[in-house]
């Protein structure tokens, strides 16, 4: 068995294809199709099903995987130990991020740790927080800007906090609604609403609080970007579920309604490995975005299984 085999293996089932793969590893796609076989046939198991139009992990390949990524990640570790002990800082860190990411300027956070550790290789992949948090739990992610929800925070994941704000119910002033300062979740039984997709924070907020109340959110108009939903909401379409900073951006134009009875809270974070072997350029980037974030709004948490958030939340 061979690193370069499980560093192809890796990339195949990240990419779902091969050729994918190859343009990421810069080699030709024959030698990634002709290493994989090679481990396939020492391991006397196929690791990835090649019958449909992606690729993708056998019930085997779906067990090692997580072990390749773990090899990968120690041989890493070993090259950048020395590079460290000689001054330098080298690697790779893979950030993700939600797809509204307010209350943060991650490019320039970005931007500034490229200019003070240049021999950093980072890239950005956006996605929902779902995604992302087991992203971060499985290795695939070095750290995340996640939306926080009701749900528990995967065993092993640090969380620093730096948005933590309410959640309105906003509509046009023509609406029905627009008659009242405040309003029960139970009253949004009926209403069409406009919110963020399935899988974001916000929208996990609002179908939890939903469900606690006895029914299934009623949504009429999915966007992923909060600021559509608040011109949606300016334009009559019904009541938006947006953060109260976002709706105090259009006076006059939005009604504010505020939630009564359980709180509905969007706060998002910076989310790391707190568990396992992270690279000292990982370690570097995370020490660079806690800086670049300031205190985190509460203490640090780390997530367990079992262990369920105080509030609900939610910007992505």
């Amino acid at each position: 068995m061979e690193l370069r085999q499980l560093e192809y293996f890796v990339a195949v089932a990240e990419e779902a294809s091969f050729t994918k793969a190859a343009a990421r590893l810069y080699v030709a796609q024959p030698g990634v199709s002709a290493q994989i076989r090679r481990l396939e046939a020492e391991l006397g198991q196929e690791l990835l099903d090649r019958t449909g139009r992606t690729v993708r992990l056998t019930e085997v390949g779906a067990a090692v995987l997580g072990h390749a990524r773990a090899v990968l990640s120690r041989v890493d570790g070993v090259r950048l130990v020395v590079d460290e002990f000689a001054g330098l800082v080298r690697g790779r860190v893979s950030v993700g991020m939600v797809r509204s990411c307010s209350g943060l300027d991650l490019p320039a956070v970005l931007a500034d740790f490229h200019k003070e550790f240049p021999a950093v290789e980072a890239t950005l992949s956006e996605e929902n927080s779902d995604c992302l948090l087991e992203g971060v739990h499985s290795g695939r992610f070095d750290a995340a800007i996640v939306a926080l929800t009701a749900t528990a925070t995967p065993s092993g994941t640090a969380l620093h906090v730096f948005v933590d704000e309410p959640l309105v119910v906003a509509v046009s002033p023509s609406d029905q609604l627009a008659t009242r300062s405040t309003i029960t979740i139970d009253a949004l039984r009926e209403q069409r609403l406009i919110s963020l997709p399935r899988g974001t924070g916000m929208r996990a907020c609002l179908d939890e609080a939903c469900s606690a109340a006895g029914f299934e959110s009623r949504v009429a108009f999915e966007a992923s970007d909060p600021t559509v939903l608040a011109e949606l909401a300016v334009r009559g379409l019904g009541p938006a579920i947006i953060p109260a900073s976002l709706a105090a951006e259009y006076p006059g134009e939005l009604h504010v309604l505020t939630v009564s009875g359980p709180r509905l809270h969007g706060r998002m974070a910076l989310a790391w490995r707190s568990q396992g072997p992270l690279s000292p350029a990982a370690r570097m980037f995370i020490d660079h975005a806690r800086t670049a974030l300031g205190p985190s709004i509460g203490e640090e948490t780390e997530g367990h299984a079992d262990e369920q958030a105080g509030t609900a939340s939610s910007l992505a």
